[in-house]
């Protein structure tokens, strides 16, 4: 066990900043390889100062998915000037925060219909410079997004025609291994845009699992990876990343061995989360394969084994949790780590609980 182990308490939410850097630049180098531009998505880490970590080694700006979250990284990082938030913002007093936001930095958001694009235009007809809207399209994910690039076309022409907006480009997030769907679809509404006299000036793509794939759809422009900064169980079981690449760990402690095959930990499902993402069990125990975390109830995790289990009332456990983004918002500090620095330095997590 880590020496950083004894000295935090559980559990708690320790992030490599080692690991942190590499992973930055692994992806920074293959993006700039391939000749497409980074636009990291903030909600995994929700830190300021991994934010301008990623910058600093070329990101463009930041993506963000809802407007709080927004404003708390603008107010958090001199550094960050250029936002993207991929969510469709609708109601009077997101608008009104909007506005408030764009006086601040560059900012894009994103559109899949004509309700939200009036209320965008109705919030921002008089506030100069115009709303740098984005259509989001769907390539397969079945999420939000347009069905077609024909109807990325027509609502591009729709936010080009309304009052204080400006049309900017083509925004999706597809499904894992989906690059060859994004450049078909991105393609074509392209061709069909730019037949109607409207330029293209991004086309924006994301997702972790097949990142090292974005080069695959030549179309987009910039990519927005999220998870990659930290990575996570999901990621290393896609085959993504190992356990070596995974940057933040759940430290816990072992509060009961009721039996020779079970024992119970500090770490519920408010610490490890419930996400599955198709997975068995609720992490994965850092050198321990042969234990399974099966069980989670609010505050407790139940770790068993096929055989004695070894583990003493006390023991301290390193977990990487399934959904790493998840963990990040249920606690109000993460202890960061270092080679070259001994003691885990506690930071808050800035933009945690900002849902709205």
């Amino acid at each position: 066990m880590e020496t950083f182990a004894a000295s935090l308490d559980t559990p708690s939410v320790v992030v490599d900043m080692d690991l942190v850097r590499a992973n930055i630049r692994r992806f920074q180098a293959y993006a700039d390889a391939n000749g497409f531009k980074v636009r990291p998505h903030i909600k995994t880490h929700k830190l300021p100062l991994v934010t301008d970590m990623q910058l600093a080694a070329g990101a463009i700006g930041i993506t963000c998915q809802k407007v709080s979250e927004a404003e708390a990284m603008v107010a958090g990082s001199p550094a960050v000037t250029d936002v993207l938030i991929t969510y469709n913002i609708v109601g009077e007093r997101k608008l009104a925060r909007l506005a408030a936001l764009a006086r601040k930095v560059r900012l894009s958001v994103v559109a899949d219909s004509a309700a939200v694009v009036d209320g965008l235009s109705a919030a921002f007809a008089d506030a100069p410079p115009p709303l740098r809207v984005l259509v989001e399209c769907d390539t397969g994910a079945s999420r939000c997004g347009v069905a077609s690039p024909e109807d990325a076309a027509a609502l591009a022409m729709r936010i080009a025609a309304a009052p204080g907006l400006a049309f900017c480009g083509l925004m999706t997030y597809p499904p894992a291994g989906g690059e060859a769907a994004v450049q078909a679809f991105m393609t074509r509404a392209k061709a069909l845009i730019e037949a109607e006299g409207l330029t293209v000036p991004a086309i924006s793509s994301g997702g972790t699992p097949t990142m090292m794939h974005a080069a695959e759809a030549p179309v987009v422009t910039e990519y927005r990876p999220g998870t990659y900064v930290y990575n996570d169980r999901s990621l290393v079981a896609r085959g993504a990343c190992g356990w070596d690449d995974c940057a933040l760990t759940v430290l816990a402690t072992v509060v009961s061995v009721p039996t020779a095959n079970r024992a119970i930990i500090d770490a519920g499902s408010k610490t490890l989360t419930s996400d599955l993402f198709g997975l068995t069990g609720y992490g994965h125990v850092l050198g321990r394969d042969d234990l399974a975390i099966d069980q989670l109830s609010e505050e407790h995790g139940r770790l068993v084994s096929t055989g004695p289990i070894n583990l003493a009332v006390g023991d301290r456990l390193r977990i990487v949790p399934n959904h790493a983004c998840v963990v990040t918002n249920m606690v109000d500090e993460v202890y960061l780590v270092s080679a070259g620095e001994p003691t885990p330095r506690a930071v808050p997590v800035v933009a945690r609980g900002r849902i709205w």
